[in-house]
């Protein structure tokens, strides 16, 4: 069975076409722990012969670790038969090998510095890293990274920053958009609220959102989801397994929201895990699919850092869902009645 595609076309220019997998890359950058070149090039290889043609990386990932990573796999292909994302918003700086951010998150990874950039130099600087370590001619999406509390500490902070990105760098992605050399531009980001003021403020294509519309959380449907489908405003969902307890269900020690899991948040999971067995639907697939029932979503992009987790993805984007799943879930106020369903 091939993977599932989703057209978007905005702009009446062609747009981009995505596998509803997608490969999210930031596991190649070592991330929590260190993976050998042959491994990532395996999983890399995997999914490509699979049939994953949607690729996000971000210069974080492992300092240009992961970028440089997916270089080895994509100069290989033609670049007509793939989507590639990446991000602006940091620059990294050479430093001290015991100077540099990151420990405990990223292991084996260059010495750098994070430098917040969002002002317009700093975008375009960015894209020309970005091109260099990706050994690519073009790149079809730029997102601007963590602009959210999570990353950035206070609403007071972020506000700036937010301001900073209007007038400076999202005046560039314009500038790019316009002149043809990206499709399209938007955000990465943990929190809807902030990707929901850009919209407003702005003019973003497309908002990768992490975590935020899932199998366990989706406030998302309030106002953001309905203001993306009325202005065309396409989603990629990140962190559909809510950092692994949708994956992993709900044992000792389960992460959520990259910690460990409060109680309450197990419970609610084993709720939902014992609907699923009763329909003889792994947890983990119904975790995939739930955000594509949503018409404004075009990809969901797990991560994967073992071949054997990316089949278990491979396997969750195969899956039919039957639709008294979805029916039971809300009945019993597991997922929003609001929620898009299909079936």
């Amino acid at each position: 069975m091939e993977l599932r595609k989703r057209h978007w076309d905005r702009h009446g220019t062609g747009g981009l076409t995505f596998t509803e997998l997608g490969f999210g890359a930031a596991p190649l950058g070592n991330l929590y722990r260190a993976i050998s070149d042959e491994a990532a090039q395996a999983i890399l290889n995997l999914s490509w012969n699979e049939g994953i043609r949607y690729y996000d990386t971000a210069p974080l990932y492992g300092f240009g670790l992961s970028e440089t990573r997916l270089n080895t796999l994509l100069r290989s292909k033609s670049r007509d038969d793939f989507v590639l994302s990446t991000k602006v918003g940091r620059l990294l700086e050479v430093t001290h090998p015991e100077k540099r951010d990151g420990f405990g998150k990223w292991f084996e990874v260059p010495a750098r510095r994070e430098i917040y950039d969002y002002t317009y130099d700093g975008v375009m600087r960015s894209i020309e890293f970005s091109l260099e370590r990706l050994g690519v001619d073009r790149i079809d999406i730029l997102y601007g990274h963590d602009l959210d509390v999570f990353n950035h500490g206070s609403q007071a902070v972020l506000d700036a920053k937010l301001h900073e990105f209007l007038e400076g760098g999202h005046k560039a992605l314009v500038e790019l958009r316009e002149q043809g050399t990206i499709s399209a531009f938007g955000l990465g980001v943990n929190e809807w609220q902030p990707a929901q003021w850009i919209v407003e403020h702005g003019d973003p294509d497309i908002i990768l959102l992490a975590g935020r519309y899932t199998l366990l959380e989706q406030e998302a449907l309030k106002s953001f989801l309905p203001m993306c489908e009325r202005r065309g405003v396409g989603i990629v969902i990140g962190g559909p397994y809510n950092s692994g307890i949708l994956a992993t269900g709900p044992r000792p020690g389960a992460f959520y929201n990259y910690d460990p899991a409060p109680q309450e948040v197990l419970d609610r999971v084993a709720r939902i895990e014992a609907i699923c067995s009763t329909h003889n639907v792994r947890m983990i697939d119904a975790a995939f699919q739930f955000p594509l029932c949503h018409p404004a979503v075009l990809s969901v992009i797990p991560g994967g850092q073992t071949v054997g987790e990316m089949e278990s993805n491979l396997q969750a984007a195969k899956a039919d869902i039957p639709s008294d799943l979805w029916r039971e879930l809300k009945s019993q106020g597991l997922i929003a009645e609001e929620a898009p369903i299909l079936g």
